[in-house]
């Protein structure tokens, strides 16, 4: 059973335009459904965050913070423990920022400036150079790219169940020509769905999903062959490019700064 808990903030929409929350999430907790009359930015600080946002599924590693507008429902739970800050902004001041709930490929700027505030535990705004940077923090979420979901799923008939079996088992190498057999159908079907239903190829989601599975196991601090040969990969080296591609930084120094929290 997951342990519930309750939304509840000592701030005021109304009476703040800008505040932040630093918040760590035990493993196997759930946030129950709730919405904000305020939009909120949550940046992932270790592992992954699993949402349910106006029912659709949105799971974010580290690098791509989620965006969920005033008055839309979310809910969240974590399988493990889950550090993240959340930059709240009044209602008044999104607009420009998307319409639905989604990640967003921020800037380096984004990164900085909040992890400068996370070093000060800064709660709301206290001085002009304080407001200056929260408008530069509005400026470049605007600017940011939107990205739907980083890992999508899908219902059609033949693709559901080569994800689901995916998601249980990210260490199975079967290629899509073994995938399409396994599901009665041609690799070029298959092939079809996948850029018609996830928006990317096969091999990329695939990619996607190892590397979530790879950040959750490196912040249980296993080293990088235990985690290369859990995911099905041959070496190390393999591993290592996928992480690089994704996050721009190695597996070894991402499983540092996580145990170093």
């Amino acid at each position: 059973m997951f342990e519930q808990k309750t939304y509840s903030s000592p701030y005021d929409a109304n009476d703040l335009r800008f505040f932040f929350r630093y918040e760590q999430a035990n493993a196997r907790t759930e946030y129950l459904p709730h919405t904000h009359a305020w939009g909120q930015v949550i940046f992932v600080r270790c592992n992954v965050l699993h949402m349910q946002v106006a029912g659709e599924r949105l799971l974010t590693p580290t690098a791509m913070p989620i965006w969920i507008p005033p008055q839309v429902e979310h809910a969240s739970y974590n399988h493990q423990q889950a550090h993240f800050h959340t930059l709240n902004i009044a209602a008044s001041l999104c607009q420009g920022l998307p319409e639905r709930a989604c990640l967003l490929k921020v800037s380096p700027i984004v990164q900085a400036i909040i992890e400068e505030c996370a070093d000060r535990m800064l709660l709301h705004p206290l001085s002009a150079a304080d407001w200056r940077l929260c408008e530069v923090l509005l400026d470049q979420l605007r600017l940011a790219e939107v990205q739907q979901s980083y890992l999508p799923t899908s219902r059609d008939k033949y693709l559901a169940p080569v994800l689901e079996a995916l998601e249980q088992d990210p260490a199975d190498n079967r290629s899509l020509a073994e995938w399409a057999r396994h599901v009665y159908t041609t690799e070029r079907t298959l092939s079809r769905r996948c850029r018609s239903e996830l928006g990317m190829a096969f091999s990329e989601w695939r990619q996607r999903l190892r590397f979530l599975h790879a950040i959750s196991l490196l912040e249980q601090g296993k080293p990088v062959q235990e985690v290369a040969l859990e995911l099905g990969y041959s070496s190390a080296s393999a591993l290592i490019a996928m992480f690089q591609q994704q996050s721009g930084t190695t597996p070894e120094r991402y499983r540092q700064r996580s145990l170093a929290r």
